[in-house]
């Protein structure tokens, strides 16, 4: 019986990230995709392009029809959000930044319009690029403890178009979404499910058994035409989204390399990092 297990949930290291990004495939048609690049997920160019190259080889794969994200870390951590280093000017390059950002926002336009069935299984904490990833999702659960939110006004910069749109497309109440945007706040778990961003908050150790049943009853629907009418409610935003990459990289980029930007992101890497020195003594 072990033998069978070990056979039916096989796992893949994605290239990229130092294996930080890890494919487990269960026998009901699905797979796991563990994200596990200690200490926080800190969601680097690498990163994503191992989500990207993990996504794409789950989509070739006739016998995976559906993709549960999760966290692998030791902390209640699903991911910590875009590492400021990739945002910060002085610490990056307009050419890398460029990449960046193209990187990720194809990966999350892909996600939004995948033909497999994608299940979010968010760990604690959930700010901006997770938080991101988990709103391009068809279900997310969350655990009840934790946040969820993009709080990039908080840090001093804007949320980016589409996230912000597709935020607020998610909510039950478009006015307090825009107003949550407006403020920078991460919302509790339950905040979060009361605002119709998150479908269930579980305790953690009910996480992943609630994000399987709820890819099974994904499953349970014919693939194509369940994937065709993603297509028909998502694909002209997800087709806007992907027009939009250059100009919204350089766009940012300008926006980034302003004298006041750059200072405010400069506060958060020394305040980040006194914190991991802190956690040393």
């Amino acid at each position: 019986a072990s033998s069978d297990r070990s056979q039916s949930a096989m796992a893949l290291a994605a290239t990229g990230a130092s294996g930080a990004v890890r494919i487990e495939r269960h026998p009901q048609g699905f797979a796991i995709l563990w994200l596990g690049s200690e200490p926080v997920n800190s969601m680097t160019l690498d990163l994503w392009r191992s989500l990207l190259d993990a996504l794409t080889t789950l989509e070739k794969d006739p016998a995976v029809r559906g993709v549960v994200f999760a966290s692998a870390l030791r902390k209640d951590i699903f991911t910590a959000g875009n590492d400021i280093k990739e945002l910060h000017a002085p610490s990056t390059s307009e050419a890398r930044y460029r990449e960046f950002w193209r990187t990720q926002t194809t990966f999350l336009c892909r996600l939004l319009r995948s033909p497999l069935a994608t299940v979010c299984a968010i760990r604690g904490a959930c700010p901006a690029g997770g938080c991101a990833v988990a709103l391009c999702c068809d279900y997310r659960v969350q655990s009840d403890t934790g946040t969820f939110g993009l709080n990039e006004v908080a840090l001093g910069i804007p949320v980016p178009k589409f996230w912000a749109r597709r935020f607020v497309a998610c909510a039950n109440d478009p006015a307090r979404a825009d107003r949550t945007l407006q403020l920078g706040k991460l919302l509790a778990p339950r905040e979060a499910h009361a605002l119709g961003l998150l479908d269930e908050v579980v305790p953690a150790a009910a996480l992943i058994p609630t994000a399987t049943r709820a890819m099974e009853g994904f499953l349970k629907t014919p693939d194509g035409a369940r994937h065709a009418t993603k297509v028909n409610v998502r694909g002209e935003f997800s087709t806007a989204w992907e027009a939009y990459i250059e100009e919204e990289a350089s766009g940012g980029w300008a926006m980034l390399s302003t004298p006041e930007v750059e200072a405010t992101l400069g506060k958060v890497i020394e305040r980040l990092s006194g914190n991991k020195r802190r956690a040393k003594l």
